[in-house]
């Protein structure tokens, strides 16, 4: 059942997936941040499975993860954390930033977090889906770039996708819960957000600052058995359905 090429005790999540169950942005999950002790071993593993980011829990009652992509070190990033949130069945991290809360709310799985957290990135707005989807690579420039425009304004659809233009080797990330974070506080409304082939994220500010981040979780290889893997990736597909879409 194993779909990648993993070392022993890595979970494989796809966060943010699609009413079909398909697409979302991988996640590798170490259970036991001690087996990688060091920065230095955690960064060279992010780098060898090559996911847009990796975790490290490195105490899963309390909440405490920390955050790499094959390049660099993350106080903050989104589908990492909704993936955590829901593999270990936590309602708070500890952050380097802060303490979130998380929430899961029958196929969907949030966490609430603030705008400032998010490393910079800039959000790029265009004039039509067509243009977003015609995009063949990331466009000229430095920095990580976010490029959206309005699917269905009245209704808060948005076509997004994002380039991190970093030299890590991730072209194009296929969900991104930080920068949707950003676009929903800039825009100050919930939205529902198709990203990359078909990923969805769900927004929604809250009056406190925060803005929620959600979407759907499968586990798409397990670390603690193959039949618990399978288990849980098929309930997650049992459970996606177009209710939010």
């Amino acid at each position: 059942m194993s779909d990648y090429d993993v070392p022993a005790g890595i979970d494989v999540l796809h966060v943010f997936c699609g009413p079909d169950g398909r697409h979302g942005n991988a996640l590798g999950v170490v259970r036991d941040g001690r087996t990688y002790p060091d920065e230095a071993s955690r960064q060279a593993l992010a780098g060898q499975l090559g996911f847009s980011e990796t975790v490290f829990v490195d105490d899963p009652e309390r909440g405490h993860v920390d955050i790499y992509t094959p390049g660099l070190r993350l106080p903050f990033a989104g589908h990492p954390l909704v993936g955590a949130a829901w593999l270990l069945d936590l309602e708070i991290l500890e952050l380097p930033v802060g303490e979130l809360y998380a929430r899961q709310d029958g196929e969907f799985s949030w966490i609430a977090a603030r705008p400032e957290w998010v490393p910079p990135r800039t959000l790029e707005q265009y004039a039509s889906v067509a243009e977003v989807e015609a995009l063949t690579g990331p466009p000229p420039g430095e920095g990580w770039l976010y490029v959206w425009a309005w699917e269905d304004e009245a209704a808060g659809r948005v076509r997004a996708r994002a380039f991190p233009r970093r030299d890590e080797g991730i072209v194009e990330d296929e969900a991104t819960g930080a920068a949707a974070l950003l676009l929903s506080a800039q825009l100050g409304r919930a939205l529902n957000i198709t990203q990359g082939r078909g990923s969805q994220i769900l927004t929604a500010p809250a009056p406190d600052g925060t803005v929620e981040i959600g979407g759907r979780v499968l586990l798409a290889q397990s670390s603690l058995s193959p039949a618990l893997g399978r288990r849980r990736r098929d309930v997650g597909r049992a459970n996606s359905s177009p209710s939010g879409d």
